[in-house]
């Protein structure tokens, strides 16, 4: 689309083609993902953006069911320029949808693993990797259960200021604080090139999987921590989870558990950035709550952490 076109549109979300940056105003129009167009027509594509409204699995403040429509409107910003840094423009040069968020029956909270896990699978058969947009952390158990039902058991790259290995001796609880503990109990996480980045509680369970302090985080420097990720990970398929609260609430406030002490943007920036290269097979962002942040900088961040989790997927598909 040229630059003449675009102001006298605003309808690349249902009209537009499945490559190319976007020129129209970024203040009007459908919010899709990067401008992409919205589609379940999955031919050809590349990479599919969905959303998972959901927001039942909390401990603490709601309003994660309005993060992928927040992030959404935030990513308008980003689709007239390649991506700084990153050497190549994916989307010019791969085919990239907005599948829409899941549908699900909100006061059915019990048949929403089964139905994310069904949701993610249908994405991956049809033969585009797949980048989520959350929802609270819960959402992750079963988007692991369906890459790993491909993959076998993945390398988890884990930003949080949690570990969510709090105890959990119950399989029908739906808690984002356990769910990785589920995942490794399942058998979905391969432990031992497995690494959680930026905690900064404490859990019982803790041992569990390897993980880098925040503040060793901030010590050792985002070169180092990404180094030590890529030797960690070795080669295997990865899965990256983003949890927005890995950030500072001076950065994210917007999220439903901010723990003071976290990563700053520029630091989650360079980690990710540095991760170039890796065997990534799939990756969300979650816990963006958009009623605790006025100013909306929680989304904007969020949208951030998708573009380089869609850059970094599609960097050894090139």
């Amino acid at each position: 689309m040229s630059l003449e076109d675009a102001g006298k549109q605003v309808d690349r979300a249902f009209t537009g083609p499945l490559k190319g940056a976007g020129f129209e105003n970024a203040f009007a129009g459908a919010p899709s993902f990067l401008r992409r167009r919205y589609s379940k027509d999955l031919s050809g594509v590349d990479l599919a953006i969905t959303g998972i409204p959901f927001d039942q699995a909390v401990t603490h403040r709601p309003g994660t069911r309005f993060g992928p429509r927040a992030i959404r409107e935030a990513s308008a910003l980003q689709p007239y320029d390649p991506p700084f840094g990153w050497g190549f423009n994916p989307l010019e040069d791969f085919a990239i949808v907005d599948y829409g968020d899941m549908a699900f029956d909100y006061a059915k909270v019990a048949e929403v693993p089964a139905a994310i896990e069904a949701h993610i699978a249908g994405i991956l058969e049809a033969g585009p990797g797949v980048v989520t947009l959350g929802g609270d952390h819960f959402v992750t158990l079963p988007i692991l259960r369906a890459h790993a039902a491909r993959h076998g058991p993945l390398a988890v790259i884990q930003f949080d200021a949690h570990s969510d290995l709090w105890t959990d001796d119950d399989p029908d609880r739906i808690d984002h604080g356990t769910f990785m503990l589920k995942a490794v109990r399942e058998g979905l996480v391969d432990t031992g090139r497995s690494v959680q980045v930026g905690i900064r509680t404490e859990c019982e369970n803790a041992h569990m999987i390897q993980h880098i302090s925040a503040r060793t985080c901030h010590e050792r420097g985002p070169d180092w921590v990404a180094s030590t990720l890529r030797q960690i990970v070795d080669g295997a398929p990865v899965y990256i989870t983003f949890d927005i609260d890995a950030l500072d609430p001076a950065f994210a406030p917007g999220t439903g558990t901010p723990v003071w002490g976290g990563l700053a943007a520029w630091q989650a920036a360079a980690m990710l950035r540095d991760l170039a290269g890796i065997r990534m097979v799939g990756g969300d962002v979650v816990e963006v709550s958009p009623p605790y942040d006025a100013a909306g900088i929680t989304a904007v961040a969020g949208a951030h952490v998708a573009m380089e989790l869609l850059c970094l997927y599609l960097w050894t598909r090139r």
